[in-house]
């Protein structure tokens, strides 16, 4: 006797699943049109979304393999690359694939050589994850960090595609959350074949979630592997004349900030500017959308902006803060920097990647809300490639300190990227444990 289609727990639960993101599509698909048509790629981020592809659009594929390997957004898509270029290397005759959900990590994954395709990540309802898969038909799919989306991992494993999670995290803040749904999530886990984790202890939770032992190893973190951008001399000069700077200046650039720390941020500038007039900051708000609301509050503490898309070459003063409100820039902002900041860390969202810093040799900043890279933040701090701060005296404190002595934070930089190169070989771990899962493909 056949069992009905809501026999089994689980059915149910995905359909109330697929009936709650049909719901939020209602509202989500206006509001990736708007940012869309801001940044130029409303149809286009629409229909793949929805994994309805344009005449043509899936040609780098005809006729060949494909690896899939899908990144959330900027950060995930900077870590990935080694692991790409790797892919490419050891399989030359695949075509690669990679996906992303923001249009900032969508912008990076355009400029990559060893890309055949660049998709925006389709929404996990069933009917589209179905058509995507059936058309894409990839043979191994590689998940970034903890991108684990139930639809598209459940379907790709009853269609016999081996998923593997890469450069695998469990932030102290998700912890609490997954094991309360652990009973849901078993069942997702069992359907990806491969866990290459950060660290021992990342390893543990993701088997303590439900993940068998058999099926995890611990690689390292790919963000130490991040090869180092080649700006030549004379591009980072134009740009640094473009923004009106000059090579006296000391320039402090603020990336991935968010709601509450700009405001720190500019008090620390204005704090700092009495005993270094020749002193300048740049904001770059994490969601370039909030450009508005910060230069709003930057006016509104007598101040003036200028922003990165309309900057002219016009000397920066003492009394204007610079905004970064293009995308897929974060790197030449960081090259320009004396000082960096990294956001996310002095309100509670739990901190961004600061080893991009470190990478250009850059002395870093960060606040105390590190918890999405508690390893990363210690490994930096213990090598002396950065700074903790924990509030805006803090903050005021460490930088005038910085200010005043040049040398150490050319030694900060030094030893942030010295720490980068210890630490390297994640991308070569992966590469083994995933030449296994196609072996058995195969």
């Amino acid at each position: 006797m056949r069992h009905g289609p809501f026999h089994d727990w689980r059915n149910v639960v995905y359909l109330l699943y697929d009936l709650l993101l049909i719901l939020a599509g209602l509202g989500l698909i206006p509001y990736y049109l708007l940012r869309g048509l801001k940044y130029g790629k409303s149809r286009r981020g629409i229909r793949d979304r929805l994994g309805l592809y344009a005449a043509g659009h899936l040609a780098p594929l005809d006729g060949r393999k494909v690896i899939w390997v899908h990144a959330v957004s900027v950060g995930e898509t900077r870590a990935a690359v080694p692991l790409l270029e790797g892919l490419r290397r050891a399989h030359p005759d695949h075509a690669i694939v990679l996906s992303n959900v923001t249009e900032t990590g969508h912008s990076i994954a355009a400029e990559l050589d060893c890309v055949d395709l660049c998709l925006f990540f389709p929404f996990d309802i069933s009917v589209v994850i179905r058509r995507v898969l059936g058309r894409i038909r990839p043979e191994l799919i590689v998940l970034v960090e903890t991108e684990i989306w139930p639809n598209f991992v459940r379907l790709a494993h009853r269609r016999g595609i081996p998923v593997a999670l890469v450069n695998g995290r469990i932030s102290d803040r998700s912890y609490p959350r997954y094991k309360r749904f652990r009973r849901l999530l078993r069942p997702i886990l069992d359907c990806i074949e491969l866990y290459a984790m950060q660290t021992e202890l990342d390893a543990e939770r993701i088997h303590d979630l439900g993940a068998g032992r058999d099926r995890i190893g611990v690689s390292g973190n790919l963000k130490f592997d991040m090869g180092s951008p080649v700006f030549e001399t004379g591009e980072t000069d134009l740009f640094r004349t473009r923004l009106g700077l000059v090579p006296e200046q000391v320039l402090l650039v603020a990336g991935s900030t968010h709601d509450g720390e700009e405001e720190l941020l500019v008090q620390a500038y204005r704090a700092c500017l009495e005993s270094n007039p020749g002193f300048r900051l740049m904001l770059v708000p994490r969601h370039p959308e909030r450009t508005p609301e910060v230069a709003g509050m930057i006016t509104q503490a007598g101040l003036e902006t200028r922003l990165r898309s309309q900057c002219e070459g016009l000397p920066l003063d003492a009394e204007t803060i610079l905004i970064g409100d293009t995308l897929g820039e974060m790197l030449k902002f960081y090259d320009l920097a004396d000082i960096v900041f990294v956001g996310g860390s002095l309100v509670p969202v739990g901190g961004h990647n600061i080893l991009e810093a470190s990478l250009l040799q850059k002395p870093v900043l960060f606040g105390p809300h590190m918890n999405n890279f508690r390893e990363i933040s210690r490994l930096v701090l213990f090598a002396r490639g950065g700074r903790q701060v924990n509030d805006l005296s803090d903050l005021v404190r460490v930088l005038n300190e910085m200010l005043a002595h040049p040398e150490q934070r050319e030694r900060m930089g030094r030893a942030g990227k010295a720490l980068l190169d210890r630490h390297a070989g994640a991308t070569d771990r992966s590469l083994e444990l995933l030449s296994v899962l196609l072996e058995r493909r195969g």
